[in-house]
């Protein structure tokens, strides 16, 4: 819960700081990617200890249906990554209401010219592509490795960000893409169903994925 209250809380509020624009502002699209990326960082070395630093759902899918963890485990890691993001996104909410010119939650939206099947396909691509760096930088067959996980893995978001954010703002995570986005309304929650669907149905492609390709151990 905490680890994704800072995701959203500094992710999204260099976004909206910003003013994160993927066409018409490429210096605050390359600062955004950097803001979710070190935020991972950030929290893998902080809470990483603790709880593996999921603080998304597609990855907590990832490890479920790769034996890393039981049901129960992934359903209640899923539900309080979901209050992080609230908690979050109403920290941003409160500070955007009082400073004239910010607007929004930073909630994710398919951008000009994108379709819902680009968009639907751009978040199951990348978040397969984040996930399976997760998977693999936290595998124990991955020996000495792991212990520069965090890096790897924010790293890898600031990638999947740069790529990601002019189809469809890069979401690769559900609970970051649903409480901004029942703050901002309209076209954000219409298409929020996209920003589910599309990061769970990558999560699990990457854990297929990385069933066939990890090592046994010895």
């Amino acid at each position: 819960m905490v680890g994704t209250m800072v995701l959203v809380l500094m992710g999204c509020g260099v976004a909206v700081s910003l003013g994160c624009d993927p066409v018409n502002n490429i210096p605050a699209v390359v600062g955004t990617a950097f803001a979710f990326g070190l935020a991972v960082v950030a929290m893998a070395y902080t809470i990483g200890g603790i709880s593996g630093c999921h603080i998304n759902p597609a990855i907590t899918l990832g490890c479920f249906l790769s034996g890393r963890m039981n049901a129960k485990d992934c359903g209640m890691y899923m539900l309080f990554q979901v209050i992080g993001a609230f908690i979050g996104s109403i920290l941003l909410y409160i500070l955007t209401e009082n400073v004239p010119g910010l607007e929004g939650t930073g909630a994710n939206d398919l951008q000009a010219n994108v379709s819902v099947l680009g968009g639907l396909l751009a978040e199951i691509i990348f978040t397969c592509v984040f996930v399976l760096v997760v998977l693999g930088a936290t595998a124990k067959t991955n020996g000495a490795t792991n212990n520069f996980a965090g890096l790897a893995i924010g790293l890898s978001l600031v990638l999947v960000h740069l790529v990601c954010i002019r189809y469809t703002g890069t979401s690769v995570n559900p609970a970051r893409s649903i409480a901004p986005a029942v703050f901002q309304g309209g076209t954000a929650l219409a298409n929020l169903w996209i920003f589910i669907v599309g990061p769970l149905v990558g999560g699990a492609c990457a854990a297929g994925i990385w069933k066939m390709i990890d090592l046994p151990q010895k």
